[in-house]
């Protein structure tokens, strides 16, 4: 084979859709890996994305299981201070929880949500880096970012798959994940915000931080010290808004009246 036949084979694989052929590389040699996702001239951010998406709605179901199997036994999570709700708001929870007890509220809509998570996840952690970079001086483009954000996240899916194992292994929730039970305690709005952040902190998230400098130092020519900026406020933007919702929620858990149905 000639070096022009090898030439033309190395452009013909960079700009295949789908690139399985890369999973592994990414994890286990990343710089060389990342080198080849940059130098893509198409989006290759599919395998990826499937990927973590089949892991996630595969935990949702799982997930769903369990909890179905927890309140056909009777087994209900209460929430906290159930004991001094009212009696009505006691009777509309237990009414609430057998509505909601059925294949939509345990398998289809955790597993649509789910799917969704991992690509809204994906989309903007890759045009908030890309725009972080750009007001940096960066000079990559938007489709570099969202690929190296797409495969950069692969360390979720070896985490998906951890905790589908456990929940498998125990017939169990996963109780306090990351870094949640480090948070103070209280129901105030800081505490359920931070440990809702913290909660998505683990040794998975610290991977992927690395696997994102990797691929943005490459695909930016920045120096390092403005690449780990863009990436660290992007992380800590995107881990405040993953837990901004619950910590709203918990200011009206008190005054909201308990329905399956809004």
């Amino acid at each position: 084979m000639t070096v022009e036949d090898e030439l033309v084979l190395n452009r013909r694989d960079a700009n295949r859709g789908w690139r399985f052929d890369l999973v592994l590389p990414v994890l286990i040699r990343p710089r060389a890996a990342m080198a080849r996702i940059v130098e893509s001239t198409r989006a290759i951010w599919r395998t990826p994305l499937f990927l973590l998406i089949l892991a996630a709605v595969a935990q949702a179901v799982v997930a769903g299981s369990i909890k179905a199997a927890a309140a056909a036994s009777g087994e209900l999570a209460l929430p906290p201070d159930f004991e001094f709700y009212a009696p009505e708001q006691q009777a509309q929870f237990m009414q609430a929880a057998t509505a909601t007890n059925n294949p939509t509220f345990n398998y289809v809509l955790p597993a649509l949500g789910a799917a969704l998570g991992v690509f809204v996840l994906w989309f903007v952690i890759g045009w908030l880096l890309h725009l972080v970079l750009t007001l940096l001086g960066g000079r990559g483009t938007s489709r570099a970012a969202l690929n190296v954000a797409a495969w950069a996240a692969l360390p979720a899916l070896i985490r998906s798959l951890v905790q589908l194992v456990a929940m498998l292994a125990t017939d169990q929730l996963i109780a306090a994940p990351g870094l949640a039970g480090f948070a103070p305690a209280g129901e105030g709005f800081a505490n359920v915000l931070l440990s809702g952040m913290l909660s998505h902190v683990d040794i998975y998230l610290l991977w992927q931080i690395v696997l994102l400098f990797i691929g943005v130092r490459l695909s930016s020519q920045l120096p390092a010290a403005k690449c780990w900026l863009a990436i660290l406020l992007t992380i800590l933007i995107t881990l405040a808004a993953r837990a901004l919702p619950a910590a709203i929620l918990a200011q009206f858990g008190g005054l909201t009246v308990i329905q399956p149905f809004l």
